[in-house]
């Protein structure tokens, strides 16, 4: 699953308001149905892990100038919630950009 975010950030910006809101990631899923951890290995990446049903989904969000792209590789098993889930990704995405 890939998700492009648009953005008219500076990155240092886009940086700190991800890190702000990185906790609202798992509310991309329905309630309570994922663990969410996060890791910065740069700084221009952020790494995501969701234990969705006891199945772990690594992805990552990207930073460029202009935009952020998430991603998030799904089991074949979940592979019927991309439609949703990208659909709440471009929903609560922006949350992440948010001030």
């Amino acid at each position: 699953m890939r998700v492009t975010l648009p953005h008219d950030l500076p990155k240092d910006e886009v940086r700190r308001r991800m890190r702000a809101h990185a906790d609202e990631i798992a509310g991309f899923f329905p309630p309570g149905l994922a663990n969410v951890t996060t890791g910065w290995p740069n700084e221009d990446r952020m790494d995501i892990t969701a234990e969705v049903m006891g199945m772990s989904i690594p992805g990552g969000v990207d930073v460029r100038d202009g935009e952020v792209i998430i991603t998030m590789n799904l089991p074949m098993l979940l592979s019927v919630m991309k439609g949703p889930l990208e659909a709440a990704v471009k929903k609560e995405g922006g949350r992440l950009l948010a001030p």
